[in-house]
């Protein structure tokens, strides 16, 4: 059975933005070893979109109120993007000290229960 979900933000600094993981968005964390951290998530969900090729994924963070997350950013010196209304919720992307940049959004849409690490979904009717 599924009990979980790894995900991997490749990076040309990742001690940098395992820091960012760790001190700025303050996620739990084990060392695998060697320093190697792996985060903890809050519940997660997946969905499938329409594409003309296959092998293309994304990973974005949710958070309740976007604002207050970018104000929370920008006291810390990080630089959130523009905020863009999907309609489906409000999105931006933030600077990691990597290089790279993480999506983080608002959700209007429904949004599932979260599964029990181990036990599988009810069955709909």
């Amino acid at each position: 059975m599924i009990i979980g979900a790894h995900s991997i933000i490749y990076s040309t600094s990742p001690d940098a933005d395992r820091a960012f993981l760790r001190d700025v968005l303050q996620l739990t964390n084990v060392d695998a070893g060697g320093g190697w951290l792996i985060f903890g998530l809050p519940p997660a969900e997946v969905a499938v979109h329409p594409s003309d090729k296959n092998d293309v994924h994304e990973f974005y963070l949710m958070c309740d109120d976007l604002k207050e997350l970018i104000a929370a950013m920008k006291k810390r010196g990080i630089v959130c993007g523009p905020v863009q209304d999907e309609g489906w919720g409000l999105l931006t992307q933030l600077a990691l000290p990597g290089g790279g940049k993480l999506g983080i959004y608002q959700p209007r849409h429904a949004r599932p229960k979260a599964m029990s690490a181990g036990r599988p979904a009810t069955k709909p009717n």
